[in-house]
């Protein structure tokens, strides 16, 4: 029961919704624009607000529903944090388009979301603060990421929490390893950037 559903949470997880999305209102594929990611931000960049808020939300959902269901009907903590990693894992790598997905923070944030409200509120706080100081969403969210593992460990006094959320953010930190090469070469475009073409 626990492998099923720890499939089925990489399963929902590996939904495409950027790349449906930009597939059925522009007939594009969003991974051969921009950074090549069907996350929001490279819809936002291509086709705007309109488009992106509801991959957002979607994305958002993909990692708190598995989460949720794992902790009130299945009653395992553990269990949601495999749950996690799996939907983490499959919009990152998702089966259903080779693999290319996208960069995995949305649907880490779904499943934040749910373990700690509270910890949640002060990540979110801590990327807006980033966005509004330097303009780098990768550098923002990755930021707001690796703090959610030691808010777990103070605020809920919880060690598996705090290695699950770790994890995450290395699987979410390897996805954006061209975004960390660019702020290197300070090549990284900035919030409000438009693609060209």
């Amino acid at each position: 029961m626990k492998i099923i559903f720890v499939i089925m949470s990489y399963l929902l997880g590996a939904v495409p919704t950027g790349y449906l999305m930009v597939k059925i209102t522009a007939r594009q594929d969003i991974r051969q624009f921009g950074s090549g990611s069907t996350g929001t931000t490279n819809v936002w960049r291509y086709q705007g607000w309109k488009t992106a808020v509801p991959v957002l939300l979607f994305d958002l959902l993909k990692g708190f529903l598995p989460v949720f269901l794992a902790c009130t009907w299945l009653a395992d903590r553990r269990l949601a944090w495999l749950a996690l990693v799996a939907a983490v894992a499959g919009h990152c790598y998702p089966v259903y388009i080779k693999f290319k997905g996208g960069k995995g923070v949305a649907t880490s944030l779904g499943g934040f979301l749910y373990f700690s409200p509270r910890a949640f509120i002060l990540v979110l706080l801590i990327i807006i603060i980033m966005l509004a100081i330097f303009r780098y969403v990768s550098l923002a969210t990755l930021t707001g990421l690796l703090v959610y593992s030691p808010l777990m460990a103070v605020i809920e006094r919880s060690f598996l929490s705090a290695v699950g959320a770790f994890l995450i953010f290395l699987l979410v930190m390897a996805r954006h390893r061209d975004n960390l090469k660019r702020l290197l070469s300070g090549t990284e475009r900035k919030l409000g950037e438009k693609l060209n073409g």
